[in-house]
């Protein structure tokens, strides 16, 4: 796994024009079972990929906290929210709640997450390449496959079923 996600930026790179140009097409002119086929790939992807094997996502970013991750994470650490802000969270330049560090506070060495049951909903979506109307977070998903190697072959996989 480890070479796998060395490789996987500059393959991402390589691929990057490609991808664009598939997106561009397909927001144009999405298929009518879009959503049907990406939940297919994603699905068979997940049986194959374990997330554990790499945590990939947790090491190199760090999701977006709404107001409801905040107060349902504070309330398993018994915090209030402002203290959990304190002590986790930093805004961002987009005036977004982030983590102040990364790799996630919250991962462990074994590659597991310590809120695992209440994490940030950015987290349980994360690739989001089951998410209905998927042809509209293109920009997310380009760069997504250079940080999940699922993200990457469910792209791949996706190129290959869907001809635009």
């Amino acid at each position: 796994m480890e070479a796998e996600l060395q490789q996987l930026p500059q393959k991402a790179k390589e691929k990057h024009a490609e991808n664009k140009k598939f997106f561009n097409k397909l927001k144009k002119r999405p298929p009518k079972n879009l959503d049907y086929v990406m939940q297919e790939l994603h699905q068979e992807e997940f049986e194959r990929t374990d997330c554990l094997d790499c945590a990939n996502c947790c090491k190199t970013t760090g999701p977006l906290f709404t107001n409801s991750d905040i107060e349902r994470i504070a309330k398993h650490f018994r915090l209030k929210p402002s203290q959990f802000i304190d002590q986790f969270l930093r805004i961002d330049e987009d005036n977004d709640y982030v983590l102040q560090t990364v790799p996630c506070t919250f991962l462990g060495a074994d590659n597991y997450c310590s809120i695992y049951e209440v994490r940030p909903k950015a987290c349980r979506e994360f690739p989001h390449t089951d998410r209905k109307k998927f042809h509209q977070i293109s920009n997310l998903t380009l760069k997504n496959v250079s940080i999940c190697p699922a993200a990457y072959n469910i792209v791949e996989a996706m190129k290959a079923k869907i001809k635009l």
